[in-house]
């Protein structure tokens, strides 16, 4: 088989896995608060990533070196990014959660103007406007004329989100540590922070097998494996375009998935804005791949 292939094949598992990230976080968040989700999800995140760098060979490299950026990447990615978009599948329909959070990529083109002094292109800004028209479709649920959003502080949430993620990978643009051994370290500076915040507040409580069931989901795929599989066929594709692309796969799964396994019915608005958001997506997407 060739590495290409192997690659697409990597790619379709990373997105397969994420498809059920929505249904897997509305389901644990039924019993859980999201700060308990995120502890148990960043605890077995971070066994198995310890692992396989144990495995590697690079547990001495991992405890010598990279502290300093994982500082205060840690408390970017696990703790702020994943804090904030738990409370936003809390607050909002999984549907809704979803879409919102796939505008990262563009809101990382428009931060890396200020921070990377890139340039905005016409097709950036078209992308965008595109894409955020489809934000606003799904905020007001269709009402585009009524700016009395169903749940303001679950949008801001949502798209805090973005910001966020956008905003923790241009500041690792020159991270120069691998990234398995980055996110190990991440997780190990994020973990005592959220294990702090779980004592100093609602502590954790069992909510018996499925709930745990559903903890350990989030933190082995679409914190872990997903994550590898997707390092995986980035760097052994010819072209990133043939991997990147697959992405796009990943809403329409996850749509119905939610309606399937959580009984949440699809709303006209969320398709329309989906639509309009993953047509931003690709609109810039087929600039940078000319």
């Amino acid at each position: 088989m060739n590495q290409d292939r192997q690659a697409i094949l990597f790619g379709l598992g990373a997105v397969a896995l994420w498809s059920t990230v929505a249904t897997a976080f509305k389901v644990a968040l039924a019993w859980m608060s999201p700060l308990e989700l995120m502890w148990l999800a960043a605890l077995v995140s971070w066994a198995l990533m310890g692992a396989l760098v144990i495995k590697q060979g690079n547990i001495a490299t991992a405890l010598r070196t990279g502290w300093k950026t994982a500082a205060w990447a840690g408390l970017m990615n696990p703790v702020a990014y994943y804090l904030v978009l738990f409370a936003a599948y809390d607050r909002l329909p999984g549907q809704e959660a979803m879409a919102l959070n796939y505008t990262w990529a563009l809101a990382m083109a428009f931060l890396a103007v200020p921070l990377l002094g890139q340039r905005l292109t016409r097709m950036d800004i078209v992308a965008g406007l595109v894409a955020y028209a489809g934000v606003w479709v799904i905020a007001t649920r269709g009402a585009v004329l009524n700016v009395s959003f169903a749940d303001p502080l679950g949008v801001v949430l949502a798209l805090a989100s973005t910001l966020l993620w956008a905003l923790y990978w241009l500041l690792n643009a020159r991270d120069s540590r691998p990234p398995l051994v980055g996110q190990w370290q991440n997780f190990s500076v994020g973990l005592p922070v959220l294990t702090l915040l779980l004592l100093l507040g609602p502590g954790y409580q069992w909510h018996g097998w499925p709930a745990f069931g559903a903890g350990v989901y989030v933190g082995l795929f679409e914190m872990g494996v997903a994550f590898i599989l997707w390092q995986l066929a980035v760097h052994r594709v010819s072209r990133t375009a043939k991997v990147s692309n697959l992405i796009f796969l990943s809403p329409p799964v996850s749509l119905l998935l939610l309606f399937l396994v959580v009984g949440e019915p699809i709303l006209p608005s969320t398709l329309i804005g989906l639509v309009l958001i993953l047509l931003g997506l690709g609109l810039q997407q087929a600039q940078k791949n000319e």
